[in-house]
């Protein structure tokens, strides 16, 4: 079986027939939700808050991992805890007192994942990667679906790769934007463990297959 996990992005499902999309991903071979949550002002688009969420919440049946693509995420920590989140993760950018933030995330029971945006170097996660969960190499510029693939991530990869193990850590590497089966693989080989894919699922004729398709690489 494999052992990578694919986190269908609900930023390309239909908000129209979101319980439909939620259900589908519920009977598929994913393995988590992944839900992106922006402001408008840390990246150039609002995608959805608080309701939205716990409406996704009541019919997911597996793991909600919530990107936070939000300035100051940590007035929202308790209330995204409060809505059922297993996975937090906030932007390197965002965050100024980025161990607090990762403690509090922690302290509400949740795991604490970390996104970096496309330009930002791996070597600042040095000093903070032993509390991680999970980090997400943001593979486009964070803000919108359906962009295309910036190719250094492959590079990212495996420096981030690199230093999990230097640094003796259990941290998941989450792979976001432009994922589809003709760089999966790749990503996998450069030791990707999640795999998010948005539009590549929603947008297939077959959703359910396209994400067993992911889930078999």
């Amino acid at each position: 079986m494999s052992k990578h996990l694919i986190a269908p992005s609900i930023l390309a499902a239909d908000f129209a027939n979101l319980q439909r999309d939620i259900e589908m991903i519920n009977a598929s071979d994913a393995d988590w939700f992944h839900i992106d949550i922006m402001d408008g002002f840390f990246v150039p688009n609002i995608s959805f808050g608080m309701p939205v969420l716990q409406a996704i919440a009541k019919h997911a049946t597996k793991t909600i991992d919530t990107h936070l693509m939000i300035v100051d995420p940590d007035r929202y920590i308790k209330t995204f805890a409060g809505l059922g989140v297993n996975i937090l993760t906030v932007h390197y950018e965002a965050c100024t007192h980025l161990h607090r933030t990762i403690q509090a995330i922690k302290a509400e029971g949740m795991q604490a994942g970390l996104a970096l945006n496309p330009h930002t170097p791996i070597h600042l996660l040095e000093d903070i990667m032993a509390d991680i969960d999970l980090v997400c190499l943001m593979s486009v510029n964070p803000g919108f679906g359906g962009q295309s693939f910036i190719e250094n991530t492959y590079q990212k990869v495996r420096q981030l790769k690199d230093l999990i193990l230097k640094k003796n850590a259990k941290t998941l590497i989450e792979i976001d934007g432009g994922v589809t089966s003709a760089n999966a693989k790749q990503l996998l080989d450069a030791g990707a463990d999640v795999l998010v894919a948005g539009s590549f699922v929603f947008n297939a004729i077959n959703p359910m297959q396209t994400i067993a398709d992911l889930k078999n690489i």
